[in-house]
């Protein structure tokens, strides 16, 4: 065994605990071994040495028993990874290193729950896990399953001046705060029945107040059900599509693939099928569902009983930083860029343009694709763009093809101020602003509306710096519960309207399930204009307890390959103990909000006494209710569409997204004053006028009014001037000139050290030689420009 440094003997009993990797990962954790019996009484005993306190292994034979063991709860990570279990999971890519992190997560969950059931066996009797691991112990099982963070290394210069795309470095002491594949944060403890990883109704005839939970396919069809029957008069159905898309830019966290739970009605991590409320000759028993994949350790100090806790990951970054067009990994970023042009613009479609010229998205790299097509018409594929869930909807697409234009116009107006500027300076400088505008309308515009006014005040209040001790990561309970608010909002049909706004004569309304992932009805029948035209003249779909989903969600959302359609209340309702949500009352409780003791309590405080009377009915005590459930019932705060505990959730998590933002746009140093002055001028009525060819749009697109009334010509509306970005040239870029171009990556011009510095950088897939920052000095630049060489290239010098 002297062949075997510890650290290798360590990752063999890791590649024994999970041997159903592939051959690629086998060969990334060095798996690549010929287990002999000694091999493994070697490891067995290096292990015990490791864990003097566990002592779990003392044999060979034990130590077999342990991979039976471990086999056992992995058993279906053999399987191919199985097809999305609903259409609004279906087409959400993870990105490479997200699913890295969660095969990481993964091993470091299964190895300790095998470490914890044999010291159980051992002991007779539970040991819980701060009894059984130091905190040395568990940085070690981390650290040997690749489940630790990578190291952040974080550029001081252009760090200060730009945003990284994976949200890295925003804050300087604690540089993974809001950054891609990190855990969703925890405002109240998880509450797993068995305290570390079983969801709530994991363990059939568990009690809680002495009563078991409701089926949430029950809950669904007794309380959530319902038809749309009413709309509102005072806010647009954009305000709703608004809402989804911006959610993409600030939470996603993937469903795990490592198991089929589509054909298997067992409880068995990953899956956590949906028991149905009643059997039907023929029919399966459950609804299928995937678990969300577990996140690796991140900044948990030495709570270990947090640390061995299932917490799950945020795989895009926190920020309202429109990552939602960029992309939120160098990889994604590079894709969705034109670096061949050299213009600091986004990749456009190379094969389709709208009747006007103007552009659509590129399409997706793996082609044909899997969206739904024009069955008379030639194919048009999925479309790509910063968030993998675009196609799932027309206006979702739509918002992404008007956000792709408006940087694309941006940048190109920035070209022509500042010639000097480099492609990359182009670049960022548009994502700059295009970040900006996402925040002024969603903090201006959307938050308001949706919190109300008063809330707002109570819960944002106005901005007054940015605070290096918030954390912005968003929290488990908005990305699970508060945000999905607007589930109860998504309106059965989409309508298509005409010039001047009426029902469109070539294109009829649509029912929800047939825009689902079907981007030809774009291409083929009119462009964005006949949709946007419906989002922004129909009026949202009202809020009400008692006509909460639309059944186009409980009863006909699609499921793929699945011999049934899914049920997204029931969906929402699993998701939320799924992640160990605590309870409504807990929420209301952390809220500051009068605490719902009794029956009547929670029916005082519901929107609808019935509906609250249903609820109470299945749920039998009001704590166990979940929050989802709860909150959406609640009765309406004047001027919002969310009641008390949604609005103070909500808020808190607006607060947290701004304040703990270096970069947000009002942040001293981002932008000079007289370009805020300038940035609010911006809205959304004026993107679509700028990139559409809609002529005439409300002066607010998020408040409805029937045409034409309340509807001003594109040109009298506001604008950004981008004068405010014109930059002279300096005298010291006078004396030294330019700073050369290189291929495969640009530079950006920075002078906060009173010097004039070139920063250069590489783009994804090459690795920067030579020095990557020169300075301008006397009249010359003071060293060359690095070489932006490949990864094989830079191998073989």
């Amino acid at each position: 065994m002297a062949r075997y440094s510890s650290s290798d003997i360590s990752v063999l009993l890791l590649c024994i605990l999970l041997p159903r990797l592939s051959a690629d990962e086998a060969k990334h954790l060095n798996c690549e071994y010929d287990f002999s019996m000694a091999d493994m009484e070697d490891v067995t005993v290096y292990f015990a040495a490791t864990f003097p306190r566990v002592l779990l292994i003392s044999s060979y034979q034990e130590s077999l028993q342990i991979v039976d063991e471990a086999l056992l709860l992995s058993r279906q990570r053999q399987n191919a990874a199985p097809p999305s279990t609903h259409s609004f999971a279906f087409l959400r890519q993870t990105e490479p290193e997200t699913l890295e992190l969660s095969r990481a997560a993964e091993v470091f969950q299964t190895t300790l729950q095998v470490l914890k059931n044999k010291a159980r066996q051992r002991h007779e009797r539970s040991v819980t896990p701060p009894e059984m691991l130091s905190w040395e112990d568990v940085e070690l099982i981390a650290e040997l399953s690749l489940c630790l963070p990578h190291a952040t290394i974080c550029q001081d210069d252009r760090h200060n001046m730009y945003r990284s795309i994976s949200g890295s470095c925003n804050n300087r002491q604690n540089p993974l705060w809001g950054a891609a594949n990190t855990p969703l944060a925890r405002w109240l403890p998880a509450e797993y029945e068995d305290g570390e990883r079983e969801p709530k109704g994991w363990n059939q005839g568990r009690l809680y107040n002495g009563f078991q939970l409701p089926l949430p396919l029950e809950v669904s069809k007794k309380v959530l059900k319902t038809s749309t029957k009413g709309a509102d008069d005072l806010y647009s159905q954009l305000l709703v599509e608004w809402g989804q898309y911006i959610d993409h830019d600030l939470t996603f966290t993937p469903q795990s693939s490592s198991a089929d739970c589509v054909t298997t009605c067992e409880k068995t991590h990953p899956c956590f099928p949906i028991e149905a409320d009643s059997i039907i000759p023929g029919a399966r028993a459950c609804m299928a569902f995937h678990r969300s994949v577990p996140a690796c350790l991140v900044n948990y100090g030495t709570d270990i009983r947090q640390a061995l806790q299932r917490q799950q990951v945020n795989a895009i970054t926190s920020f309202l930083d429109a990552s939602v067009v960029y992309g939120h990994t160098p990889k994604m970023e590079s894709f969705l860029r034109d670096l061949r042009g050299r213009n600091g613009k986004l990749a456009i479609n190379s094969e389709l343009k709208d009747p006007a010229g103007r552009a659509y998205l590129p399409y997706v790299a793996s082609l044909p694709s899997a969206c739904r097509q024009d069955l008379q018409g030639e194919r048009v594929e999925c479309f790509s763009a910063g968030d993998s869930r675009v196609n799932e909807g027309l206006p979702l697409i739509i918002l992404h093809t008007l956000w792709l234009r408006e940087h694309n116009r941006i940048a190109e107006k920035l070209k022509d101020i500042n010639g000097h500027w480099s492609p990359e300076t182009v670049y960022q400088e548009a994502r700059k602003i295009v970040g900006a505008l996402h925040q002024i309308i969603t903090m201006r515009d959307y938050v308001p509306k949706i919190i109300g006014p008063e809330a707002f005040d109570h819960h944002i209040g106005p901005y007054r710096g940015y605070d290096p001790a918030t954390d912005p990561s968003a929290s488990n309970v908005f990305a699970t519960a508060a945000f999905r608010f607007g589930h109860a909002t998504i309106p059965p049909i989409l309508r298509r309207l005409n010039e001047s706004f009426q029902e469109h004569e070539r294109f009829p309304p649509l029912r929800l399930h047939k825009t689902f992932f079907s981007p030809w009805r774009i291409v083929n029948e009119g462009g964005v204009e006949p949709i946007l035209r419906g989002v922004i003249g129909t009026a949202a779909k009202s809020v009400s307890a008692d006509m909460a989903l639309t059944d186009e969600l409980t009863e006909r959302l699609v499921v793929l390959n699945a011999p049934q359609r899914a049920d997204l209340a029931a969906l929402n309702l699993q998701r939320g103990r799924d992640h160990a949500l605590p309870g409504y009352s807990d929420w209301r409780a952390f809220c500051g909000l009068e605490l719902i003791k009794t029956r009547d309590d929670f029916k005082d405080v519901a929107n609808d006494r019935q509906v609250a009377e249903k609820i109470l009915e299945l749920y039998k005590h009001p704590d166990n209710v979940d929050v989802w459930l709860g909150g959406l019932v609640e009765s309406l705060l004047p001027g919002s569409r969310t009641g008390p505990l949604f609005a103070c959730l909500i808020g808190k998590q607006m607060k947290a997204f701004r304040d703990g933002d270096r970069f947000w746009w009002e942040a001293e140093g981002v932008f000079t004053r007289r370009q805020k002055a300038k940035l609010l001028r911006g809205s959304l009525s004026r993107i679509i006028c700028d990139n559409s060819d809609i002529k005439e749009v409300p002066r607010d697109s998020f408040m409805f009014g029937e045409y034409p009334s309340g509807y001003i010509p594109c040109d009298r509306l506001p604008s950004v001037n981008l004068e405010a970005w014109r930059e002279e040239r300096g005298r010291d870029l006078e004396r030294c000139g330019s700073p050369m171009a290189i291929e495969n990556g640009d530079f950006v011009l920075s002078s906060a050290s009173g010097k004039l510095v070139a920063h250069y950088s590489c783009y994804h897939g090459f690795n920067s030689i030579g020095a990557t920052t020169i300075v301008c000095e006397g009249n010359r630049w003071n060293a060359q420009p690095p070489l932006c060489a490949g990864f094989t290239h830079r191998a073989q010098t």
